[in-house]
């Protein structure tokens, strides 16, 4: 009896590590997109948040280029929901803002360049709160 006990016990610990099936792997896979897509919305908008807090001259692709790359380290979630916020607001901005498709064409080079995993102070001006 204690063997048979003993194999199923052991049937059970190696069923339940074995791998999981195709549907369910899907939905793990779509859970964590979502949940890197939420963080890294999270992440622009702290990024947005310090940007307007700091009002600094001359500061705005640092804080483009570091909004993006907080979120793409998040993962393929993270990285989407940075391109999408991006590009969202730099089209809202480019028909609002008089700033012109210079300034346009620039924000979207640090977006691309903090997405890409590029170190963000690249783009920090001196001068800027070490709290930044």
């Amino acid at each position: 009896m204690r063997l048979w006990v003993c194999i199923a016990l052991l049937s059970t610990v190696l069923c339940a590590s074995a791998d999981r099936p195709a549907f369910l792997q899907g939905m793990i896979r779509a859970g964590q997109f979502v949940r890197d897509a939420a963080g890294g919305s999270w992440d622009m908008f702290r990024a947005y948040r310090d940007m307007r807090e700091a009002n600094y001259r001359g500061a705005d692709k640092y804080f483009h280029a570091r909004g993006n790359y907080d979120a793409a380290r998040r993962g393929p979630g993270g990285a989407w929901a940075a391109r999408v916020i991006s590009d969202a607001r730099e089209n809202w901005q480019s028909g609002v803002s008089g700033r012109g498709a210079e300034d346009t064409r620039l924000d979207q080079e640090a977006n691309a360049w903090g997405r890409s995993g590029g170190d963000p102070n690249r783009y920090r001006p001196k001068g800027l709160p070490s709290k930044y």
